[in-house]
């Protein structure tokens, strides 16, 4: 008996399909000599730091934060069982995993299959499961699907490998999430207890944040400059022809730039060369994930969480190939495969042809998965909703568009105009002349139409000198941004370089797999989108249409992460997602690569940090009684970083923080809030923009909240303590108690 055990309940289904005749058990399917199960994702996650520090499980640790145990660097990283949001073991998945042991351990099974997500995430959360399940050493097997149809999963069965082969992708994840607890706990930690405000410091979200910082305060602080431009717009033989001179002059020289308009109206122009030929004109490449959420971002203004979700249930329902893909090209293995698939496209009347074509299948283009495109599996007329409907018809527009057999053919031509001897212009143009592939798929043609002219023909042209501006650097997009982080280096390459990347669309594609297989690039396609996601949630970016922008959280993190001394730029991320290469390719091990962190991290603790210093209160003496504690009546007493209740013991939650909105909260002020329900009025509070404020503190139900009222307006405006406040206007404040 084989025993699969799959990476989630809907990959189970599909490989019993494949398999075919099987019956539901609890907690997993049996049959034709099968058993199959099924994680839900991450059964297990990584302890927390107080679990090192304390010896103890998660369960019974303290959970308070503290730079006593930081940096904490495990001599070996230990697992638990997810929790859920109550902090307690979830009973779904305690249940599921002891299924699993159950069956890993079951004397008639006499080999276990991984069947992860075919990407370093699914190989160790599968591994994790087997490591933690089985007691006694069994044959363990690798099941590799790039898609989910009956049909593939039928093949991948029959030509399984040894989840040796594996072993470098399996220590790759290992390593990547080892070091991402490193760089998030322990910075996390260190950057709130620092700051007093909650802080998420990640190896990938702090530069992708940091990337959109930097282009928003380049575009902030950007001054437009006037000058002039030499333009000419007039029309010969009925055509409007455009030059527009490489030459600008500054605002306070219209005089030069009027001169120099009349002399080159004073030389004519003159066309000196045509070029004129009729050529095919090239569809675009098969979707990566990174290329078809670009796409879905522009024209459907839809997020990246939200492509990738709908693209992901498209391949658990077996229309599409795996979508976690870096590459644009197919492996020269599948040919076969796509063979047949095209013949059932072919079946729906589309004009399709198989095409042997390094433009399409390139190995060295291929890190573990190819493009994305269909299956054999077709989905019926309306069984798709309009959103899926709009992801799966993008991806197989653009199948048919690269396998068309009808060409794409057009004349291209290219004027040379003459001005004199002063300057030289090239005008090109395309007219389609059949239409090919872009019957199916999208064609932006940017070229103009040109006007009808001959070598020797005389181009009318009156040049004038343009009032322009100087433009700011666009806000990232969903695409621009998707782009840089797939190769965040190529900008600074091409300006290295004197011809830059000019040589053609291939030599700048090659350097852009080059960067991803190097490890340069910043997240991956399986990680980029919850990480953005992420930075969203946390107010730190926000995304309107599919323009991103910093807020006020955002740039709070990236300026403060700046004076803590954390450098965790392009250049940190990247040289860790080197090493994570070299893991993977078995130059590196999982130690050396911890270490690697390790050192980075140690770095910044022995640094001091440049952070103004704390407000400066009275708290009082530790144990010290402030008050009553106005939801269980037991005393609220001064602790090491709050005032809490004493009955925490008995599940009572009250506490007030000694800072709150940058502001140092006094033992005599919280025993004044403590006795009268309420404060007088305080002031030093800073808002999240920055902006100082005065407020009322008041308890409600138990909460500690902020009031603002006026003279005018004397009923209290009610807002909690984490919204953002408006300046108070000269209110009536009761009296302050007597200093003893």
């Amino acid at each position: 008996m084989k025993l699969i055990i799959a990476e989630k309940p809907s990959l189970a289904r599909n490989i019993a399909a494949g398999i075919g005749q099987m019956t539901r058990r609890d907690g997993y399917l049996e049959g034709q000599g099968y058993l199959i199960t099924w994680a839900f994702g991450h059964l297990f996650s990584l302890v927390d730091i107080e679990a090192y520090s304390e010896g103890g499980d998660s369960d019974t640790v303290s959970r308070k934060w503290t730079m006593d145990n930081l940096p904490c660097f495990p001599t070996s990283f230990r697992y638990e069982l997810r929790k859920g949001e109550d902090g307690k073991t979830d009973r779904g998945v305690e249940k599921q995993f002891r299924i699993i042991s159950s069956l890993c351990n079951r004397p008639d099974v006499d080999a276990i299959i991984n069947a992860g997500d075919a990407d370093r995430e699914g190989e160790i959360i599968v591994r994790t499961c087997i490591e933690k399940a089985l007691k006694t050493k069994k044959p363990c097997m690798r099941l590799w699907l790039p898609d989910q149809t009956p049909q593939t999963v039928a093949a991948a069965l029959s030509s399984m490998a040894s989840e040796d082969e594996y072993r470098h992708l399996a220590d790759e994840g290992y390593a990547r999430t080892f070091i991402d607890w490193l760089y998030g706990v322990n910075l996390t930690r260190y950057a709130t207890l620092q700051t007093g405000r909650l802080l998420r410091v990640g190896r990938v979200i702090v530069p992708i944040v940091k990337a959109i910082y930097d282009r928003d305060m380049e575009i902030a602080h950007f001054r437009p400059e006037v000058y002039y431009a030499i333009h000419s717009k007039a029309k010969t033989n009925g055509e409007e022809v455009d030059l527009l001179s490489k030459q600008k002059f500054p605002k306070a020289e219209r005089a030069e730039a009027q001169a120099l308009c009349d002399a080159y109206n004073a030389a004519g122009a003159v066309v000196t060369d045509k070029k004129s030929k009729q050529d095919s004109v090239a569809p675009g490449k098969l979707y990566s994930l990174s290329t078809l959420q670009n796409v879905l971002g522009k024209k459907y203004k839809m997020s990246m969480k939200d492509s990738l979700e709908i693209v992901q249930g498209l391949y658990e329902k077996g229309y599409l190939t795996y979508p976690r893909t870096n590459s644009e090209y197919l492996a020269t293995a599948e040919k076969d495969k796509i063979r047949a698939i095209l013949a059932g496209v072919a079946k729906l009347g589309y004009p399709v042809r198989f095409k042997d074509s390094k433009y399409i299948f390139d190995d060295s283009k291929i890190e573990s998965h190819s493009a994305l495109t269909p299956t054999y599996k077709i989905p019926q007329k309306d069984a798709l909703s309009p959103k899926e409907a709009q992801v799966y018809s993008t991806v197989f527009r653009r199948f048919v568009a690269v396998f068309c057999s009808e060409p794409c053919v057009a004349e291209k031509s290219e004027l040379t105009v003459a001005v004199g001897d002063l300057e030289t212009f090239v005008l090109k143009g395309t007219i389609l002349l059949e239409p090919g592939w872009t019957k199916y798929d999208d064609y932006n043609r940017k070229d103009k139409v040109l006007p009808r002219l001959e070598i020797g023909d005389r181009v009318e042209i009156a040049f004038l000198p343009e009032e322009k501006e100087t433009t700011p650097p666009r806000h990232y997009t969903i695409e621009t941004l998707n782009n840089y982080l797939k190769n965040p280096f190529r900008e600074e390459k091409a300006k290295a370089s004197e011809e830059g990347f000019e040589g053609g669309e291939g030599e700048a594609d090659d350097e852009d797999y080059r960067a991803m297989f190097e490890g340069l690039e910043l997240g991956t396609e399986a990680t980029r989108t919850g990480i953005i996601d992420n930075a969203r949630k946390s107010r730190y970016i926000e995304l309107k249409k599919d323009v991103y922008s910093i807020l006020p959280d955002g740039i709070f993190l990236i300026e403060s992460l700046v004076r803590l001394h954390i450098t965790m730029d392009k250049y940190k991320t990247s040289q860790m997602g080197q090493a994570l290469k070299r893991v993977f390719r078995g130059n590196m091990t999982v130690q050396e690569s911890v270490a690697l962190a390790q050192s980075e991290i140690t770095q910044i603790f022995i640094q001091t940090p440049d952070l103004p210093p704390p407000p400066k209160a009275d708290h009082g003496k530790l144990g010290e009684v402030m008050g009553v504690c106005p939801k269980c009546g037991k005393n609220v007493i001064c602790g090491k970083s709050a005032y809490g209740c004493m009955g925490y013991t008995e599940g009572c939650d009250f506490r007030m923080p000694f800072v709150l909105c940058g502001r140092g909260l006094s033992a005599k002020e919280v025993q004044y809030i403590l006795a009268h329900g309420e404060s007088y009025r305080l002031e030093g509070f800073v808002s999240r923009a920055g902006r100082r404020f005065s407020a009322w503190l008041k308890l409600v139900d138990g909460k500690l909240e902020f009031d603002f009222h006026t003279e005018e307006d004397p009923k209290p405006k009610k807002s909690t303590a984490t919204s953002k406040p408006k300046t108070a206007k000269k209110p009536k404040t009761p009296a302050k108690p007597k200093k003893e």
